[in-house]
């Protein structure tokens, strides 16, 4: 189903302008704004001529994935806060001042886990009617390359100026600072995610650095396995085990990380229960599917 078909099928109010989105309203004046993402078919993982390729991007296959909506931003602070202290709970309970840096509410929401993540777009998707979820991990990098094959959205290399992420060296890991370009900063904590002005074609902002941001899919070594079907339906989740234990995937870097672990390919998991202070999420819609 197009964009266009979603548009017409469901009643909602769009924006005009470069970027077509959607607001939630949260309440209280919190607005989430929904991205659309378009239809299409991408090569999902790393060429083996990108320096610092690990095992787990490849085999590069490709992915058909069918229109869905991404929030524009990381969920933050804010939009975290009246989701956990207004919308009923579902499964389990949500600490409502969760995250390790403050100060700015636009900041990401971090420190939560995955299942706190799956329990914020389920209090969401019941107060508004419609499915609101993790991203599957296609999803994630087909909206992160936005028609890209560089390994950033923005081209070959990465700045500070344009992300948040570790510009500079660390002897302990032997970590550069650099990656294809110059040295930059290193913050030490998030920024809000109004930040850097510069959003890739779809209309996303913060896809590298700031935070990883937690996927549905399980965690599995490389692509060699992965079936069929889900090349042909990038929107399904690559689940496997046991799904309460098995390690989940994150994407896109953070503010912690040197700028290697911000490209686009870069796979990176954890327990579904672990917690970090670079460790936040956005959310995904099919507005063609609602709930009943």
């Amino acid at each position: 189903m197009t964009v266009a078909q979603i548009k017409n099928r469901i009643n909602i109010s769009f924006r005009q302008g470069k970027t077509q989105f959607y607001p939630e309203d949260l309440g209280n004046g919190t607005i989430l704004k929904m991205v659309a993402i378009p239809q299409g078919s991408f090569i999902m993982g790393s060429p083996e001529t990108e320096p610092d390729r690990r095992t787990s991007e490849f085999p590069q296959h490709s992915v058909t994935l069918q229109s869905f909506f991404m929030g524009m931003f990381p969920v933050t602070q804010a939009q975290w806060r009246a989701v956990a202290t207004q919308l009923p709970q579902i499964n389990i309970k949500l600490n409502p001042e969760p995250s390790r840096f403050q100060g700015d509410e636009n900041r990401p929401v971090e420190q939560v886990s995955w299942f706190e993540a799956v329990e914020f777009c389920d209090r969401l998707s019941v107060k508004t009617g419609r499915e609101y979820r993790l991203p599957t991990e296609a999803e994630w990098e087909y909206a992160c390359r936005a028609g890209t094959t560089t390994p950033f959205h923005f081209g070959e290399t990465i700045s500070t100026d344009l992300a948040n992420y570790r510009g500079t060296d660390d002897e302990d890991f032997k970590w550069s600072g650099s990656w294809r370009g110059s040295k930059g900063i290193y913050r030490q904590e998030t920024t809000a995610t109004t930040y850097f002005k510069t959003a890739n074609a779809f209309g996303l902002f913060d896809m590298h650095g700031n935070v990883l941001e937690w996927c549905l899919d399980t965690w599995h070594d490389s692509y060699s396995e992965k079936p069929e079907e889900l090349k042909k339906s990038g929107n399904i989740p690559w689940v496997s085990g046991d799904e309460s234990k098995e390690n989940r995937l994150l994407r896109g870097g953070s503010w912690l990380y040197d700028p290697r672990n911000c490209r686009s390919a870069y796979r990176f998991y954890f327990h579904p229960g672990g917690r970090g202070s670079n460790v936040g999420f956005r959310i995904v819609s099919c507005l063609a599917r609602t709930l009943p």
